[in-house]
C-alpha cells in the first residue's frame, strides 16, 4: 500500500475517528497473514501466531482460518480471553509461576482447551503439578531453553532433566521451545540468532530423547528470525509482529514498508516552532520504544520522524525538504514497535484502502498482564 492510498484512507476516516487512533488496513494485514501461512506450509511447519501483538479475537480467527494450528499467549489472561472465544489449542509460552489465582485459572483452562505451558525450572513444575490437583495429566508442559537471548530458559542440555521432573509429577512433557531475541539487533543478527536457535533446540531434543521423552513440539520464534527458522528439528513457529509489521522490523529487513498494516492516525495540533510540528500522539499511545537517534515513530512515506515524545505530545521534526503539514491535518504514524501501541487502545479501527469501510474490533486482551 503506497503512501497516497494510505492518506486517502485516512482522509475518508477524518469525520468518523477521533485521534490518536490505531488504523489497521485490512487487506495489507490479510496479505501478511497469508504470506506467513504460505511460508509455514512450504517448510512443513505449524504456524502458532503470538496473540500478544494484536490481542484481538477477530484477528486471531483470521489467522486460524488461514491455517494456523493454534495460538500462542504470553500470560494466563490472554489465554483466557482466547479460550472463552472458542480457541481450543493454546500455548502459553512463558515460564508461569502459578501464584495467586493463576493456578486455579490454569486448571480451568486445561479443562476447556488443549493447554501447553512453558517451564524452565523444577520449582515451577512442582507448583504447576500442585495447582492441577488430582488431574496433572490434563496439562502439557513445554521446556523453555535459552539460545543466546539470555532471558528466561534453561540450558538446552538441562531439558531432559526438567521433562523427567514434570513426568514424575504427572504432567505431560510435550517438547521444547526457545526465543531468539538477539535476532532483533540488526540485519546481520537475524540469521546467526536463528542458527543459535536451531542448535539449542537440537541439543534440547536430544536431551529429552536421552530420558525417553519424544519432543512432539519443537517451537521456534520470532518475526525477525522466522525466515531462517527452517531447520529439520523445528515443528512450529511463533511469530507475532508479522501480522502488522513495524519500523523496527523494516530496519532489520524482516519486512518491507508496504507490509506495515497498522498506523496511528495523529492530528497536527501546533506549529509554532520552525523546524517541527506537534502531534496529538505521545507515550500514552506509542509507548517509549525508540531513541533520539532513530526517533519514536515515523511518518509513512516521509523522512520525518518523531524526535521526542511527552505523554500526549509528539514532536515531529521536519528536516530540510520535508513538507510542513498544516494544523488540523491527520497523518499516519508508523510505530517502531507495534505491540505496545495495540495495548494502549481499547479498539482497532479496521478499514480498507479507501477509508469507506470501517469496523471497530475490540482489543479484547488489552491490559491483561497476569
Amino acid at each position: 500500500m503506497n503512501v497516497h492510498q494510505l492518506q486517502r484512507a485516512l482522509n475518508g476516516l477524518v469525520d468518523r475517528v477521533d485521534t490518536p487512533a490505531p488504523i489497521v488496513v485490512r487487506d495489507v494485514m490479510q496479505r501478511n497473514i497469508d504470506r506467513m501461512q504460505a511460508f509455514a506450509v512450504e517448510h512443513g511447519l505449524g504456524l502458532r501466531p503470538h496473540v500478544k501483538t494484536h490481542k484481538c479475537v477477530e484477528i486471531g480467527r483470521l489467522q486460524v482460518e488461514a491455517g494456523a494450528v493454534g495460538v500462542t499467549a504470553g500470560n494466563v489472561g490472554e489465554a483466557e480471553v482466547f479460550a472463552a472465544a472458542g480457541f481450543d489449542d493454546i500455548f502459553l509460552a512463558y515460564p508461569v509461576w502459578p501464584s495467586g489465582t493463576k493456578g486455579k485459572r490454569i486448571r480451568r483452562l486445561a479443562k476447556t482447551a488443549r493447554l501447553r505451558v512453558g517451564v524452565d525450572n523444577i520449582a515451577a513444575i512442582d507448583a504447576l503439578a500442585d495447582a492441577m490437583g488430582d488431574e496433572p495429566d490434563r496439562l502439557q508442559v513445554v521446556v523453555e531453553v535459552d539460545c543466546g537471548a539470555r532471558r528466561s530458559g534453561a540450558p538446552p542440555e538441562a531439558a531432559g532433566g526438567l521433562a523427567t521432573a514434570a513426568r514424575k509429577r504427572g504432567l505431560v512433557p510435550a517438547g521444547v521451545y526457545t526465543y531468539p531475541g538477539h535476532g532483533c539487533f540488526g540485519p546481520d543478527s537475524r540469521e546467526p540468532a536463528a542458527q543459535d536457535q536451531e542448535g539449542a533446540l537440537t541439543t534440547a531434543v536430544r536431551s529429552l530423547a536421552d530420558v525417553g521423552v519424544t519432543a512432539e513440539v519443537v517451537s521456534a520464534g520470532s518475526t525477525p528470525t522466522v525466515a531462517f527458522a527452517t531447520g529439520s528439528v523445528i515443528t512450529e513457529i511463533r511469530p507475532g509482529e508479522y501480522v502488522f509489521c513495524d519500523l523496527d522490523n523494516t530496519r532489520i529487513g524482516a519486512c518491507d514498508e508496504d507490509q506495515i498494516a497498522l498506523f496511528v492516525a495523529a492530528t497536527v495540533v501546533s506549529d509554532w516552532v520552525p523546524d517541527q510540528v506537534i502531534l496529538d500522539v505521545g507515550t500514552k499511545a506509542l509507548g517509549r520504544e525508540g531513541s533520539p537517534e532513530k526517533g519514536y515513530g515515523g511518518i509513512a512515506g516521509h523522512n520525518a520522524v518523531l524526535a521526542k515524545l511527552n505523554e500526549y505530545h509528539g514532536f515531529l521534526a521536519l528536516p530540510g525538504g520535508e513538507s510542513r503539514p498544516r494544523v488540523g491535518s491527520v497523518i499516519p504514524v508508523a510505530p517502531n514497535h507495534v505491540c505496545p501501541v495495540v495495548n494502549s487502545f481499547e479498539e482497532l479501527i479496521v478499514t480498507d484502502r479507501s477509508g469507506t469501510s470501517v469496523e471497530r474490533w475490540p482489543v479484547a486482551a488489552r491490559g491483561l498482564l497476569s
